[in-house]
């Protein structure tokens, strides 16, 4: 029975249960023409030398972070992306955990996309 306990709680375990999806540049581009929340979440300095689209600036490292984006419409994909990947791969996390339903990451982050 020990056993079975276990392996039942090893699967449960395994299994990809956040809504974080890292996408390629090509994906991204093509969510862009989607119906999104576009979130840059560098900082307020980064944003204003270039963003990507409408982005919307959240900065990651704010204090105000988490109040801000619990602004946003846990039902609706967002789109997110920094410099690198660093803090959008950090901002992804807390969106699934906070309970969003569709979190998508720019792998290589706003640097990838210049």
């Amino acid at each position: 029975m020990k056993k079975l306990i276990l392996i039942l709680f090893l699967i449960g375990c395994s299994q990809n249960k956040n809504s974080i999806k890292i996408v390629q540049k090509e994906e991204f581009q093509y969510l862009l023409n989607q119906d999104i929340q576009l979130i840059d979440v560098r900082t307020p300095n980064e944003f204003f030398n270039g963003t990507i689209g409408k982005a919307r600036n959240i900065n990651f490292n704010s204090p105000l972070f988490k109040e801000q984006v619990l602004k946003l419409n846990k039902n609706k994909p967002v789109v997110v992306f920094c410099h690198a990947g660093g803090r959008s791969a950090k901002a992804s996390l807390m969106l699934d955990s906070l309970g969003f339903k569709e979190v998508y990451d720019l792998r290589g982050g706003y640097s990838s996309w210049k």
